[in-house]
């Protein structure tokens, strides 16, 4: 089931980029552009995985807004300008699960959202490419059915590119978000995890591989 994520940003140009990548990422995104409209949607309509929430808003703020979601238990990513430390305490005490200063990456916002919903799900997280089950709970895949063994790294990479179906992703990221912001060794770590995954999971003409920057996993 596509995720549905609460967009309230009053900038027009913001709302529809994150909206289009929402939908790239198959998730399903609602926009409002004025914190009361969306408060009182929330009584006949509160069906949301996340909601993504500027601070300077029309007729509610989103630390209001933020208040108003916590009955609903609708975990919350704020988005804004406002990057002083005292908005920042103000977000995070009261409730948000994450503070994303403007301008972002897309790609990190992306992730976030992912890291943010997985916290707050206790359902195991199935996803399905192809023949292919990935269960990032059990750490487990099956093509067909039948579980084909993997390297840690292996699945972390795997379960990245599924998570963010059809959406390129650079090879300095994807070292960063599998082998963390430390590692030493050279990028070219991930084009043999990435040979290896082609390889045992039959994914050759499943991964593309996007030139002089990273991988996109396509459906």
């Amino acid at each position: 089931m596509k995720k549905r994520i609460l967009i309230v940003e009053d900038e027009e140009p913001i709302a529809k980029m994150i909206a289009l990548n929402l939908k790239v990422a198959n998730m399903t995104p609602v926009i409002f552009a004025d914190g009361a409209v969306a408060e009182r949607s929330l009584v006949t309509d509160h069906d949301y995985d996340l909601a993504l929430l500027d601070v300077m808003l029309p007729g509610k703020n989103g630390f209001e807004l933020l208040e108003a979601l916590k009955p609903y238990n609708i975990p919350v990513i704020f988005l804004t300008a406002k990057d002083d430390i005292n908005s920042k305490v103000q977000g995070l005490t009261g409730g948000a699960e994450d503070y994303i200063v403007k301008p972002f990456e897309l790609m990190e916002l992306l992730i976030r959202i992912d890291k943010v919903i997985s916290r707050n799900q206790k359902a195991p997280t199935l996803i399905t490419v192809r023949d292919l089950e990935i269960n990032t709970s059990e750490h487990t895949v099956r093509k067909n059915g039948i579980e084909i063994p993997l390297k840690k790294m292996e699945f972390e990479l795997l379960a990245i590119l599924a998570k963010n179906k059809n959406i390129a992703i650079s090879r300095n990221d994807l070292i960063g978000l599998v082998w963390g912001c430390n590692y030493m060794g050279e990028t070219r770590t991930v084009d043999v995890h990435i040979g290896q995954l082609r390889k045992k999971l039959d994914l050759h003409d499943c991964i593309k591989t996007i030139p002089k920057f990273g991988y996109r996993l396509e459906d």
